[in-house]
C-alpha cells in the first residue's frame, strides 16, 4: 500500500471515531477510485448497507462517455439522493472517506443536496 493511502485510511479512521449513522439519520460514504465513483447510505446501529449507487447505475442516455468525471459524481449524489427520499431519508451524516473535499467528493455532496438529503 502506498504512503498516500495510507495516510488516507488513517484520516478515514480518525473520522469513524466519531461519525456514526443512524437508522434515522444514514452515514452517506463515498468512495473514489481513478476510474469510478461510488455512494453509499449505511446504518451503522445495524451494520447495513440501506441502498447503494454508482456510475455504473446510471444509463448511458446522455452519451455517458461524454459526460466529464465531476459530472458524473454528481449524477451519482442526485441518484442516492432519490433512492433515499423514496426511502422517506431526508437527514444523512456525509462521510468522505478521508478524502479532500473538493472535485468529485464536492459534486456527489452537491447533487444529494440538489436531490433533497439535508446535512
Amino acid at each position: 500500500m502506498s504512503a498516500k493511502q495510507e495516510k488516507r485510511e488513517r484520516r478515514h479512521k480518525k473520522i469513524r471515531v466519531n461519525m456514526n449513522g443512524t437508522t434515522e439519520r444514514p452515514r452517506l460514504f463515498v468512495f473514489r477510485s481513478n476510474a469510478h465513483i461510488y455512494a453509499q447510505l449505511i446504518d451503522d446501529s445495524k451494520a447495513k448497507i440501506l441502498m447503494s449507487a454508482s456510475d455504473a447505475d446510471l444509463k448511458s442516455g446522455k452519451g455517458k462517455s461524454e459526460l466529464k468525471k465531476s459530472d458524473m459524481a454528481k449524477q451519482v449524489g442526485i441518484l442516492i439522493a432519490k433512492k433515499a427520499v423514496e426511502k422517506k431519508i431526508e437527514k444523512v451524516v456525509f462521510d468522505r472517506g478521508g478524502i479532500l473535499f473538493h472535485g468529485r467528493i464536492k459534486a456527489v455532496a452537491e447533487g444529494a443536496r440538489e436531490g433533497g438529503l439535508k446535512f
